[in-house]
């Protein structure tokens, strides 16, 4: 991935990022799991310096399994969200993969609060692997 485009579902809320993600990793917990509708959540962090972002966004904030804040921006029109804020974590930015659109995406490299996931979830044999 030299260039990538985030997008909301309408459109109005974007990313455009130039190079490579500094990790991609999917999290079981069940925050995520709420969050995304789906078994586990999926993310890129990039450098802020990869990111440009364009569009309005809604903020919810909320407090991570560790005690640190996430901010989730997403979209005030359709509610999809496009990135987020870990605190401890300023200068990246982490965007939800499947908000690329990309099947040609790279796999995550970590699989965390795997001790949450489903049974029938069977992470990269590649990535690490943390409970």
């Amino acid at each position: 991935m030299t260039q990538g485009f985030a997008s909301c579902s309408c459109g109005q809320l974007t990313a455009t990022v130039t190079g490579e993600p500094v990790r991609v990793s999917i999290c079981h917990c069940l925050a995520c799991q709420r969050r995304t509708g789906s078994v586990f959540g999926q993310q890129a962090r990039f450098l802020r310096t990869q990111v440009v972002l364009s569009g309005a966004s809604t903020v919810y904030v909320r407090v991570a399994d560790e005690g640190a804040l996430i901010r989730f921006h997403f979209c005030p029109t359709c509610g999809a969200t496009v990135y987020y804020e870990p605190q401890g974590l300023e200068e990246y930015l982490a965007i939800p993969v499947g908000a690329f659109a990309d099947p040609a995406f790279p796999a995550p490299q970590f699989s965390v609060y795997e001790e949450r996931m489903h049974s029938w979830v069977i992470p990269p044999a590649a990535a690490e692997h943390i409970p």
